[in-house]
């Protein structure tokens, strides 16, 4: 099943439960998702799809902050729930210590020896972790173990 076959059934279960929150957050997973098909080529590929749902889970995480920061509450808690929501279909991420790990291996095999070489190692590691780890916490890691 793919995953826009997965989101519409998910859609139909949360309507005929009446989860109006957890509707909302399916419809915009939706809407993006025919967006870009549209768009493209009229199919959308899983990783494609994981990159769409990192980009809203994102923003959903920014927005609650945001509101939290402003002490709008009522409007934090709806984004936090629609971001907890959007998280059910990522792919699980990498720790911290498993991106040490491939930053590690991306430096030795590009030679890198210093901060100058950033964009070799970072160039590297951006498609092979992608969808898997944060691109800033990639940045970091690297950062660090470049300064060393």
């Amino acid at each position: 099943m793919g995953f826009l076959e997965t989101i519409n059934a998910d859609i139909k279960k949360a309507m005929l439960a009446r989860e109006k929150e957890k509707l909302a957050a399916l419809r915009d997973i939706k809407s993006k998702l025919l967006l870009e098909a549209t768009s493209g080529n009229g199919d959308v590929s899983d990783e494609t799809a994981i990159k769409i749902i990192m980009k809203l889970h994102k923003q959903r995480k920014e927005t609650y902050e945001l509101y939290m920061n402003e002490n709008r509450e009522d409007l934090a808690a709806d984004e936090k729930f629609q971001a907890e929501v959007i998280a059910t279909y990522m792919p699980e991420m990498m720790i911290e210590e498993e991106v040490k790990t491939e930053a590690q291996a991306a430096i030795d095999a590009t030679g890198a020896t210093g901060p100058q070489d950033m964009g070799k190692v970072m160039g590297m590691l951006s498609g092979k972790l992608a969808g898997k780890a944060d691109g800033k916490m990639i940045a970091n890691a690297v950062k660090a173990l470049l300064m060393n």
